[in-house]
């Protein structure tokens, strides 16, 4: 750039400016005083004093040689998902190049270019996601002065979702612009989620609440899936608010999706489908305890299931059973009196689990109840017999209709010897027992202690994941129409609670059970998931079969845009556990299948702001265009607007024209310095002045 001088006079005083003037005060009260009293020579005295005052301020001639620093014009490219609809990009690419020619032909201006990409949504949840244009925007103006900022131009279609309520400080008052890609009044259908609950409680409702927009009006239909599967059709009308109750099925994410078929006008389908995750917790569980004649172990289940504060525990024990009858009157024998018929009748349903330790069959609960027992565990409860040796007998439980559900029948003997629980293969590839602490590798001892009692048995249907004695069932899990049944075929669990002969992890594994029991699905032994962290997602596979069929992943979105389908080929990482870990780089929902199995994976954002609405538009830019002076164009109606170059304060932009802030910034190269007063020519004026003053008094 060219150089260019400034001429200006400066000072440096001797003594301060206070001082001068206190000093100019006295000499001018003198010459009021000599004026006054008529005195000669009063004028060259002023001269005297004013040359004195004037060599004190030391003036010089300062000569600068600047040079011109080039303005800054910002230009922010939205080339984010929504842009791909129509002819979006192409109009966008066509003003960026029109701006770098037009911009170049200014003198003094510095283009700069920021583009937000596809990227830029990130695709972690805790990101708002969205189109972050002004964020983009910020941070491309975090090192260009605001004095040196000519002007800010966005190509956006005008869904940006970062706008604040006030000028962005970095402007620092120069004018922002938006040239608008895309048509005006666009039609697009699409499905708005108002509210959607973040919680809600198993086996309970929550209510979601949404809204079709379609500028066609009428009714749209709309089907809403839970995990994958559909669980209801419904016609909603265009534009109102609908209540959705959904009931929570699972612990953890219960992810929602709902759909609406295309319209008559669309500009994409993406936004056809809305999506939000509703976090699953267990209410308290209700747990009965049936205990038969005393033992050691019976405070250790009872003391496991008190410890835990999720737990609300009814526990009977059976003192006395019939066969002991003494003729004493049960009132006299009973704490309280025992309530068969209001837990095993009426209120049989409302516990999670019914548990059976050593209970011996007799008269005190009947067949009816039993039977009830039966039917309760088939609708989807959940049962757990720890059996004592009193199983073998004709007392046994199995001789009830309860039989008819247990996995395991007794033969009729009982072997006590000392053993150690061993995990069985099928047991390794099971959720329950897989990775049991202390379980030691394949073909090897575990680590935990000897049990010494064990109830013989033929485990004709389930699995068993635990063997005793002679390779005895140990414990047996099996499923039951819709609910499950444990079975445990000795009464020493809890010697790996005291601690006896190493002790063992009696409460990690009454746990697993308990939570198999309860269907929590993380102990599922056939079960698909895929996680997403980030841009990637992970996919398992549980089951207990020795080999994994290949999953089909199939893309959000429909085709062609959308819906691509992928195989993917699952590795071993442990016996009955297998994963595979794809990248992805588009937020939504994610679906996979094995052909048995399936389930999906919502990443990012589950209802992504980027397409909650995808027609353009100048709304939400208006107001922040507005307050800095600048113009709101659409490309479709001026392509080419022109560019003028405007003094700060003044309008900046119009219906057709761009302004750019002339701000002529300069760095100073060099500095020249005269003195204006030097001391020879001080001195000469002063002398002659006063030589005046002296020679006018002599007349």
């Amino acid at each position: 750039m060219n150089m260019s001088s400034a001429v200006s006079v400066a000072f440096d005083p001797l003594l301060s400016w206070t001082v001068l003037a206190v000093l100019g005060g006295i000499g001018l009260l003198l010459i009021l005083m000599g004026l006054r009293a008529g005195a000669r020579g009063t004028i060259w005295r002023l001269g005297a004093i004013a040359v004195v005052l004037a060599a004190l301020t030391n003036p010089s001639l300062v000569e600068e040689k600047r040079k011109p620093i080039a303005d800054v014009a910002l230009v922010v490219v939205d080339d984010s998902d929504s842009m791909s609809i129509g002819e979006r990009r192409q109009q966008v690419q066509a003003a960026r190049e029109m701006l770098k020619r037009k911009f170049g032909q200014e003198q003094g201006l510095e283009i700069r270019e920021a583009v937000l990409p596809p990227a830029h949504i990130q695709l972690g949840s805790e990101r708002p996601g969205g189109t972050r244009l002004i964020e983009a925007m910020r941070s491309a103006l975090v090192d260009v002065p605001p004095e040196r900022l000519a002007g800010v131009v966005l190509l956006t279609d005008g869904q940006v979702h970062d706008v604040p309520p006030s000028l962005p400080p970095e402007l620092g008052g120069a004018p922002l612009h938006a040239l608008i890609a895309g048509k005006k009044n666009e039609r697009d259908r699409l499905i708005v989620v108002e509210q959607s609950p973040r919680f809600g409680v198993v086996g309970r409702q929550v209510t979601a609440k949404f809204r079709v927009e379609d500028p066609s009006g009428g009714t749209a239909p709309v089907t809403i899936s839970v995990g994958g599967e559909v669980v209801r059709h419904m016609d909603v009308p265009v534009g109102k608010s609908v209540e959705l109750p959904i009931t929570v099925t699972n612990p953890g994410p219960n992810i929602v999706e709902l759909e609406t078929s295309p319209g008559q006008s669309e500009l994409t389908l993406d936004n056809n489908r809305a999506l939000f995750t509703i976090n699953g917790v267990r209410d308290r569980l209700r747990v009965l305890l049936v205990s038969g004649e005393p033992y050691q172990g019976e405070r250790a289940w009872r003391n496991l299931l008190k410890s835990d504060p999720a737990v609300d525990l009814v526990h009977f024990t059976i003192l006395r059973t019939p066969q002991k009858d003494d003729f004493t009157p049960v009132r006299e024998l009973s704490l309280i009196v025992f309530p068969m018929r209001e837990l095993f009748e009426q209120k049989l349903k409302e516990f999670d689990l019914i548990i059976f330790d050593r209970y011996e069959s007799g008269n005190l609960i009947t067949r009816d109840y039993f039977r009830n027992i039966a039917e309760y565990v088939k609708g989807g409860g959940a049962l757990l017999v720890s059996v004592g040796p009193v199983f073998a007998t004709q007392r046994s439980l199995y001789r009830t209709p309860l039989g008819a559900i247990l996995p395991a029948a007794p033969s009729g003997d009982v072997v006590e010897q000392g053993f150690k629980p061993k995990i069985t293969d099928i047991g390794r590839r099971h959720p329950v027992t897989a990775d049991l602490p202390q379980a030691g590798a394949p073909g090897k001892e575990p680590d935990w202690g000897r049990w010494f009692r064990v109830v013989t048995s033929r485990a004709e249907h389930g699995n068993t994941v635990l063997s005793g004695a002679d390779e005895q069932p140990l414990v047996v899990l099996d499923r039951v129409g819709q609910g499950r049944v444990a079975q445990i075929m000795s009464d020493q669990l809890w010697l790996w609670n005291r601690g006896i002969d190493g002790g063992g992890p009696q409460p990690e594994l009454v746990r697993r059970v308990a939570h198999w029991l309860m269907k929590e699905p993380d102990l599922e032994e056939e079960a698909l998931r895929a996680t997403a962290v980030g841009g990637h997602i992970e996919i398992t596979r549980r089951t207990l079969a020795t080999s994994f069929p290949d999953v089909t992943m199939t893309a959000p979105g429909t085709p062609p845009s959308g819906g691509a389908t992928s195989t993917l080929k699952l590795t071993q990482v442990e016996p009955g556990l297998g994963r595979a870990v794809v990248d992805v780089d588009k937020p939504g929902l994610y679906r996979f299948d094995d052909g048995t199995l399936h389930t999906v994976a919502a990443v990012g954002n589950p209802d992504p702001l980027e397409f909650s609405d995808v027609r353009a538009t100048d709304e939400k830019l208006k107001p922040l265009v507005e307050a800095s002076n600048g113009s709101l164009i659409w490309l479709a109606d001026h392509s080419e607007p022109d560019i003028r170059s405007v003094r700060p304060g003044r309008a900046a932009g119009g219906s057709d024209w761009i302004g750019l802030r002339r701000n002529e910034g300069y760095t100073v190269a060099g500095i020249n310095q005269t003195p204006l007063l030097p001391g020879i020519v001080v001195a000469i004026a002063f002398l002659m002045a006063l030589g005046s003053a002296w020679w006018r008094e002599g007349r």
